[in-house]
């Protein structure tokens, strides 16, 4: 349920440190901080800034990473790793035909997700002709605290790990709506749990309604979650409910056997 595999662990002689120092250095861009000075990345990542500089002149020479003179950037290259997951990844060519045909049905946009520490990652989206956000493409991560996918997501973790997960979170209004207490977002995992759904009203962005099940293989696990994105001018919450959640749960059934 986890992007991370959690329950696998390696001999200490088998880690590779360099390389997990590698890709920390890339995961310290992103869209606020696009562009890192040398100093930066080594804060971001807890690397000394000699030990920082080495990993930027490395991934700049394999052409990963971009530099100025002064400031570092991502370069296009990086997206190579991304395409490797689309293109190999089991999880994305299963679910994609089903996202098209649960938004040719319902004519709405449709997404499906994983968890990611603390976000959720987009694996697969389709938008029937209908552009509601930003936010749904391939690729794009976004906060679970406050995203249906999110929520469902948590709502397959043991109460225990979600506890140990709110712990560690910051409850940033992105909007009015946003839930920003851990105790009513500890409801809401709950109540998601208990419904096996989760409907989130403009928390991400305003006019943003979004209704998620979580995708489950045969033996129960919760592997992704799909949902269907509408906007707030056009469909109330209840409407969203009535219409698109029997859709849902046909897609989420059919995915289930494929999985």
């Amino acid at each position: 349920m986890d992007a991370h595999n959690t329950s696998f662990t390696i001999q200490k002689r088998d880690f590779i440190a360099g390389l997990e120092k590698g890709l920390a250095v890339i995961e310290a861009f992103d869209q606020p901080q696009s562009r890192l000075s040398m100093t930066e990345v080594a804060t971001r990542t807890g690397l000394t800034r000699a030990a920082a500089r080495r990993y930027l002149l490395t991934l700049t020479q394999l052409g990963y990473v971009s530099y100025d003179g002064r400031m570092f950037s991502l370069a296009p290259k990086v997206l190579r790793l991304g395409q490797s997951y689309m293109h190999s990844a089991r999880l994305p060519r299963i679910v994609h035909p089903q996202l098209h045909k649960l938004a040719q049905t319902l004519q709405e946009a449709s997404a499906a997700g994983v968890l990611d520490a603390n976000d959720v990652i987009c694996v697969a989206a389709t938008t029937a002709g209908r552009l509601v956000s930003t936010h749904l493409a391939p690729g794009t991560r976004v906060p679970a605290y406050c995203t249906a996918n999110g929520r469902v997501l948590l709502a397959a973790l043991p109460p225990e790990r979600v506890d140990a997960w709110l712990e560690h979170q910051t409850l940033h209004p992105l909007t009015s709506h946003t839930v920003t207490s851990k105790e009513r977002l500890r409801v809401e995992i709950a109540r998601a749990r208990a419904l096996g759904y989760a409907t989130v009203d403009q928390e991400l962005e305003p006019g943003l309604r979004t209704l998620s099940v979580p995708l489950k293989n045969l033996r129960g696990d919760t592997v992704a979650a799909i949902n269907v994105s509408v906007h707030a001018a056009r469909m109330s919450v209840t409407e969203l409910q009535e219409r698109c959640l029997p859709a849902l749960l046909q897609a989420q059934a059919q995915i289930r056997n494929l999985l």
